[in-house]
């Protein structure tokens, strides 16, 4: 993840009055538009997260763009497909960025293929922008064009481990997780957790990305006794490893990150998901929550996309609206570097999902680093611990 040499100001400069854009404005600014580019999984294995993400993010440019504006300028999103594939990420990247003149990479999903695009964008000084992955690599090592919003999966792994290992009484925990960035630090986390918990793991395993059987995965773990699973496993992962366990009898307590955090658990798994375990850092928008705001917004975003809302939505609903106000901060001369100075010296409230405070400095772009605990209890997921800080 080596980062080239950024373009120097005055030649972002020639290149906005080459393309017609209104003074030193940067690439995808005019006097009347932005333009925001984002990379989903619309077609792979975490297509359901993918596309809720986008119809999230969607829902909140359509919001700003029917009521108002930033500065005189309305927002456009550019969508493309990975497919959950970093090379079709970097291709995906390549388009947005030299084709599509995007300002700003917003909510790009996936770890491997954040990391195989934001070389071609820093490349264009184009900002990464919360990516939807909670993966350290989103803000370490430091570089400017560089913004993340989630607690990281090591963290939220690091700080739940010990206190369900004592709540449980685990004797032997174990670990299934994607062979890839993402499942290697859900791996590592559960390592940190069981070190400062006196223990070591028991048993591991681990599977390729896009894998669909998991028997034999399932059947090493039962063999070992397990007790307690941390899961670095997403949508179907999380769903077919549980699956195949209730069959076979096996029943430890299953430990996931934010990642398997989606109501898809429990709407494609059924009822042998129920008390599965997972970290998350905002509430799923279920249309009948108690809540009124969430069950208002829930059922806004319903009649717009026929489709319930998942928290996958809320993330990109979230990053749209984010990066509104700190636009809004930048004031009419947006630039990469006046939207920089802004993001650096913005605090965000925590909102009607549930989300903690978080806050962004020139040193610090990481917004928040704390998690707490949900779990599927009668197939839906239910709170049940506070926010953890590191």
């Amino acid at each position: 993840m080596k980062i080239k040499t950024l373009f120097p100001l005055a030649a972002v400069a020639g290149l906005a009055l080459g393309c017609g854009l209104a003074g030193a404005q940067s690439q995808g600014v005019t006097k009347d538009e932005i333009r925001i580019g984002t990379i989903q999984d619309l077609s792979g294995p975490i297509a359901g997260f993918g596309k809720q993400s986008r119809n999230g993010m969607q829902l909140r440019v359509d919001e700003l763009n029917e009521q108002g504006n930033v500065h005189g300028r309305k927002l456009k999103l550019f969508v493309e497909d990975s497919g959950y594939d970093p090379k079709k990420a970097v291709l995906a990247a390549q388009k947005l960025v030299n084709q599509d003149k995007i300002f700003i990479m917003a909510g790009h999903i996936g770890t491997a293929q954040n990391m195989a695009a934001m070389p071609v964008q820093f490349d264009k000084n184009v900002i990464n922008f919360m990516p939807i992955t909670a993966a350290r690599e989103m803000y370490e090592p430091f570089h400017r064009l560089k913004y993340s919003f989630a607690a990281t999966y090591y963290d939220q792994i690091r700080n739940a481990l010990p206190k369900m290992i004592k709540e449980k009484g685990a004797k032997k925990v174990c670990t299934i997780y994607q062979d890839d960035e993402f499942g290697l630090e859900v791996q590592r986390g559960a390592e940190a957790g069981l070190k400062t918990a006196g223990m070591e793991l028991t048993e591991k395993t681990s599977f390729k990305r896009g894998a669909t059987d998991f028997s034999s995965q399932v059947a090493k773990m039962k063999a070992a006794n397990c007790d307690l699973v941390v899961m670095g496993t997403i949508i179907r992962e999380t769903i077919g490893t549980i699956g195949e366990a209730r069959k076979t009898g096996f029943n430890p307590t299953f430990l996931g990150s934010s990642a398997a955090y989606t109501d898809l658990i429990h709407k494609l798994g059924g009822k042998a998901m129920d008390g599965l375990y997972a970290t998350m850092t905002a509430q799923n928008p279920y249309t009948d929550e108690q809540s009124q705001p969430i069950r208002f917004w829930a059922n806004k975003y319903k009649t717009k996309f026929n489709e319930d809302p998942t928290v996958f939505s809320v993330y990109g609903y979230t990053i749209i609206d984010q990066f509104i106000r700190a636009a809004q901060k930048a004031g009419p001369n947006l630039t990469t570097d006046s939207f920089i100075k802004a993001m650096d010296s913005m605090t965000f409230e925590p909102d009607m999902f549930g989300g903690p405070k978080s806050s962004y400095t020139a040193t610090k772009r990481l917004g928040n680093d704390q998690s707490r605990l949900s779990q599927i209890v009668d197939g839906k997921w239910k709170v049940v611990s506070d926010y953890v800080a590191p």
